[in-house]
């Protein structure tokens, strides 16, 4: 039975090195964060994804106003100074009281990585197990994502703490985490150096090209 996994879209970011707006900023003329919740979107029409959470800061109404055009539902965080982890923490909390026991995973992804790609979505779901990411080949040192988190692992996230108690539960020397070889890139973006630098990468795979 293929397993069901629903999105968490983190997008409560305060983007302070960038400068503040950072989701909203435009890559190709378009939000940074309408090209994540263009691949949940897919996914979703493709039955990957059972539905979808997008966490936003309270009065970013234009994160509001995108979460709801793309059906998905907004979980309000007012305290996105907290941490990543505090955004993990209220998207899960609320996965588990909304979402039905079948429902046996989230997928999580992070609102500044436009270059997500549908085709790493499809292997992490096929992957499954308690905790799975995405190595990509051009920077296999970093952290990939989305990230794979199964329903069994949300009770020990609801416990992290700031941004660097996500990465513990991530720590790559557990076995519960199982790293998936993946092609290409999939960047974040924290700077407008960061921005400018997406302008020069072209990825046919890219939904929005398809």
């Amino acid at each position: 039975m293929p397993l069901r996994a629903h999105a968490l879209i983190l997008a409560a970011v305060q983007g302070r090195r960038f400068g503040g707006g950072k989701l909203h900023a435009l890559y190709r003329g378009r939000p940074l964060l309408s090209y994540v919740l263009d691949v949940v979107g897919v996914a979703r029409t493709r039955g990957l994804l059972d539905g979808g959470h997008v966490v936003v800061a309270a009065g970013d109404e234009r994160a509001l106003t995108l979460a709801r055009a793309y059906g998905l539902d907004a979980v309000i965080n007012d305290a996105p100074e907290l941490g990543l982890s505090h955004s993990v923490r209220l998207g899960l909390a609320e996965l588990e009281a909304g979402t039905i026991d079948e429902t046996g995973a989230a997928l999580v992804f992070l609102g500044d990585q436009p270059l997500v790609r549908i085709e790493v979505v499809e292997a992490l779901v096929a992957k499954g197990g308690s905790i799975v990411r995405p190595r990509y080949q051009a920077r296999p040192d970093a952290p990939g994502h989305p990230v794979l988190l199964a329903r069994s692992i949300w009770a020990r996230a609801l416990q992290l703490e700031g941004d660097r108690g996500f990465g513990a539960l991530l720590d790559s020397s557990s076995p519960e985490v199982v790293t998936l070889d993946v092609t290409g890139d999939n960047p974040g973006v924290d700077t407008g150096a960061d921005l400018n630098a997406l302008e020069g990468f072209r990825d046919p795979r890219l939904v929005c090209d398809q």
